[in-house]
């Protein structure tokens, strides 16, 4: 969906931000917005991880029923 927006979609995009929350609000915005990705990612990197790692178990749990 975003690769259909093309490099002037943004720049009118960027413009519009600019004029709507002005030279000052801008960076504190995009600030947010990257620490809110960051946030989201590392979530989404612990989760991932704990749900591997119950897999990992319950495989291991299934061989060591397999072997008795």
């Amino acid at each position: 969906m975003l690769s259909s927006i093309g490099f002037p979609g943004l720049i009118l995009i960027l413009i519009i931000a600019l004029v709507i929350f002005g030279p000052k609000k801008l960076p504190e915005i995009g600030k947010a917005a990257g620490n809110t990705l960051r946030e989201f990612k590392n979530s989404a990197r612990d989760l991932t991880s704990d749900v591997s790692d119950e897999v990992k178990e319950t495989k291991s749990i299934v061989k060591g029923e397999e072997s008795k």
